[in-house]
């Protein structure tokens, strides 16, 4: 078997719903619209921050429930343990597939012990860092070392996954197999950008390749001249890694 072949996902998940789109957008007015655009092309949603912030941010992930669409929380719960138990249990029985973490081992296992239908995702290190950025935070180690430790933590935590860039994503599948989902942001099409915040950043076949169980989009499908083809590109694009 290649090296390529031995780390792609052999998790059972249907093709159309390992593209998750980010709708990073200002208000829930664009999000119904950008939703309602994509239609069948997309499965799978990420409600973050700026969203959160808009207002009404429940009732649309609701709505997307309602449509059968599945919904990752990406707030990055991070405060004491018992606050971050007590709000992952706020997700349970809502509908949410997804939802992330972003602190120490006592905050992933609150997460994680309470976190019922939902699955928790810990984030290792956000692809807008890079080496020069942990020296700022005070991180001794490399980018890689420091998301395999974050990684072995996660799944000691009870977390069932991590956010992971693609450029990492390759040392998880060795060390960790199967153990832990992988959900990869920072998917580019193109050659990254100076003015793009997103730093460690791979293209969809190289994170699938890597060893992402997920991938997350945003810009490349919003900001297209045509954001439902984008999306059905991608997708025939991923159901030729992963024909049924």
């Amino acid at each position: 078997m290649s090296t390529v072949a031995s780390l792609l996902s052999r998790k059972p998940i249907p093709s159309r719903e390992r593209l998750i789109v980010a709708l990073d957008v200002p208000n829930v007015e664009e999000a119904h619209s950008l939703v309602a655009q994509l239609g069948d092309a997309v499965t799978f949603y990420k409600l973050g921050l700026e969203l959160f912030m808009a207002g009404e941010y429940f009732q649309f992930l609701e709505r997307l429930v309602r449509q059968r669409k599945r919904v990752f929380v990406d707030l990055k719960f991070f405060d004491v343990p018992e606050t971050v138990r007590s709000a992952v249990r706020g997700l349970r029985n809502r509908g949410v597939t997804f939802a992330s973490v972003h602190g120490n081992q006592e905050m992933m296992e609150a997460a994680g012990a309470d976190k019922g239908d939902v699955k928790i995702l810990a984030v290792t290190v956000l692809t807008s860092l890079d080496r020069g950025d942990l020296d700022d935070l005070g991180f001794s180690c490399d980018v890689p070392t420091l998301v395999l430790s974050r990684a072995r933590r996660a799944l000691a935590a009870g977390c069932d996954g991590v956010v992971s860039s693609g450029v990492e994503a390759p040392s998880l599948k060795r060390e960790l197999g199967e153990r832990l989902l992988v959900v990869t942001p920072g998917i580019r099409p193109v050659e990254n950008r100076p003015a793009d915040d997103q730093k460690r950043t791979v293209d969809l076949g190289q994170a699938f390749a890597s060893g992402a169980d997920y991938i997350v989009v945003g810009r490349p499908i919003r900001q297209a001249p045509d954001p439902r083809a984008a999306a059905e590109s991608m997708q025939a694009t991923i159901a030729s890694i992963f024909p049924s």
